[in-house]
């Protein structure tokens, strides 16, 4: 069995700032504190080299990516439609620390971000994204599509419900608050959004990914 890397967390917003060599030490930092931002990278010196930066400046950064498909694959696929927005959520742990993002899909601009929650999954975040996604272009009365990667989060939507298996508790009701939202904000509105599924396997990750992987 291969050994695991070994990761370094810089936390730039948190109970403490600075770089972590470990991912419990950083969660510790994170856990219940509004807006907290972290992420982990492979070197002590570019963690270091990260915190005298800007959070946004890193976040989604990944590095370049060369599709397995073939030719013919990638062009029956075609490119993405950079009149959109992408969301995407992150979960350290299922359940674990949660949230969410939107961007503009070809700049990778933020358009909006939730979160960190003490306990949610990634299906719920993706589903929490994407429903905020539709509230977004809805009030800017955008005609733009949608990206998400998660087919889970589109059947929820499509559904107008949201099936996860996380019990609710103290713990995550901040979460639940943000779905019962959600839930009602489908079944209270109709929208013209076409919702699109990413392509990750011919374009690499979606733009609103938070690069932690």
């Amino acid at each position: 069995m291969s050994k695991k890397k070994k990761k370094y967390y810089t936390v730039w917003k948190g109970h403490h700032t600075g770089v972590f060599e470990s991912w419990n030490d950083c969660k510790a930092q994170i856990k219940n504190y509004e807006g907290a931002q972290y992420k982990s990278f492979a070197t002590f010196d570019a963690a270091k080299k990260a915190l005298k930066g800007n959070y946004f400046d890193y976040i989604g950064k990944s590095i370049s990516f060369n599709s397995e498909l073939t030719a013919e694959q990638l062009k029956k696929i075609g490119k993405p439609n950079y009149n959109s927005i992408a969301v995407d959520a992150a979960s350290s742990g299922n359940p674990g620390i949660m949230e969410y993002r939107g961007v503009d899909t070809k700049s990778k601009k933020q358009l909006f971000i939730q979160g960190p929650f003490a306990e949610g999954t990634n299906n719920i975040g993706e589903f929490l994204a994407l429903v905020h996604g539709l509230g977004f272009l809805k009030r800017h009365n955008s005609d733009r599509i949608i990206y998400t990667d998660s087919k889970t989060a589109m059947s929820w939507v499509r559904k107008k419900t949201c099936n996860s298996k996380l019990n609710r508790n103290a713990k995550n009701k901040p979460v639940y608050d943000l779905v019962d939202r959600a839930v009602q904000w489908l079944k209270e509105n109709d929208y013209t959004t076409t919702i699109v599924k990413w392509e990750t396997k011919a374009w690499g990750e979606i733009p609103a990914d938070f690069g932690r992987k």
